[in-house]
């Protein structure tokens, strides 16, 4: 066993270019195609700022993607907990220095990049609480200290993205969390008992939300209470939707999106223009590309021989098919808007980021499959 972990930590360039998982790559590759050509008809058909920023973006953390994968393994699994620290001084950062744009102080001016540290802690939580669970022994696993712990390394991001405020993002962390729980072994009665406390609790949270968050619950409850105003984003949202039909109207040919009648198109609302475009063939077309990458990172995870990489690959595709749920729910009308972007389609810096590092690290895990951590 010793041997073949030094045979395959001690990997050459050409080696892990072989070893790199081609098959995710090619529909990663795909749907960053489809992602700029979506962006670009957002900017109307011109290579407008949203389009060229994008591809911008793209190429940049594509390749740092790349480079994350060369990577051994073992020094993700080494950085886990310094990377979940130095995020959580960052959104310490921000609560008291951070932009503010629209009521939420979230960002963070790196001239290069305006950063959002809520999006970077939805893979360092994963990242941590893999590492946590890396050599906790199955009896152990449901002890309190091991509850606790991890419960705690949950809430404390959560707080300060609450305090930010966005609800979302502190939603999408915790459901993060929590998936790696339940993967390191922790009982279903434990999930059900806090499932419970919430929904006690859910009243006493309420009347913490603030007005505007109250208003998008009234509005997914009722859209047509105030059509022109708090109901207007999701209602235009369900028709271009629908207009689009079994086929679409064509690209560059969405007249909802065209004649400005969906606000935030480019962002959370992607999915929507895209609907419209492309149609129900074409959505079908793509929910069907992300279910390859799901299975494919989970099929990663399988034959990984470290438990750390194992739960990372795992955690990761049921977070990634959890954004686009919540996604493509909140842009239907089944789910309030909560502001989640669609991985690589959404128009988004910190989003793609976040979301590129994460497969950086899958594609570690399979270029290093055979590499065992102490």
């Amino acid at each position: 066993m010793y041997q073949h972990s030094r045979l395959n930590s001690d990997l050459n360039f050409f080696q892990k270019i072989k070893n790199l998982d081609f098959i995710l790559l090619f529909c990663l590759i795909i749907l960053s195609t489809l992602s700029f050509f979506i962006m670009y008809s957002t900017d109307g058909g011109e290579l407008l700022y949203h389009s060229k920023s994008h591809l911008t973006k793209l190429i940049t953390f594509f390749i740092l993607m790349l480079v994350i994968s060369f990577f051994n393994i073992k020094f993700w699994h080494l950085i886990s907990y310094f990377l979940y620290g130095i995020i959580i001084l960052l959104l310490i950062w921000v609560s008291f220095y951070g932009i503010k744009v629209s009521g939420s102080q979230r960002w963070i001016n790196l001239y290069l990049l305006v950063l959002q540290p809520s999006e970077l802690m939805k893979i360092a939580i994963i990242l941590c609480l893999a590492k946590y669970y890396h050599r906790l022994s199955t009896e152990k696993v449901n002890s309190f200290i091991n509850i606790s712990i991890p419960l705690t390394l949950i809430v404390i991001p959560i707080i300060f993205v609450l305090s930010q405020p966005d609800l979302g993002t502190s939603i999408l962390i915790a459901t993060s969390g929590l998936i790696i729980l339940w993967l390191g072994g922790v009982k279903i009665k434990y999930f059900f008992i806090s499932f419970i406390t919430f929904l006690i609790s859910l009243p006493f949270i309420i009347t913490y939300l603030e007005p505007y968050q109250k208003l998008r619950i009234l509005t997914f409850l009722d859209p047509d209470r105030d059509p022109l105003g708090a109901g207007y984003q999701i209602i235009q949202s369900k028709i271009a939707i629908g207009s689009g039909g079994l086929s679409g109207k064509g690209f560059l040919q969405g007249t909802q999106s065209y004649l400005d009648f969906l606000p935030e198109k480019h962002t959370d609302f992607i999915f929507t223009l895209f609907s419209e475009e492309f149609g129900f063939v074409g959505s079908v077309g793509l929910l069907l590309l992300y279910t390859i990458i799901i299975i494919r990172i989970i099929q990663i995870g399988a034959i990984s021989r470290s438990s750390f990489a194992r739960m990372f690959c795992f955690g990761f595709a049921f977070a990634i098919f959890i954004y686009i749920t919540v996604n493509l729910s909140m842009v239907l009308g089944l789910l309030p808007i909560v502001g989640s972007p669609l991985p690589i389609m959404s128009y988004g810096g910190s989003s793609m980021l976040a979301t590129m590092i994460g497969f950086g690290i899958v594609l570690s895990a399979k270029v290093h499959s055979q590499q065992t951590i102490a």
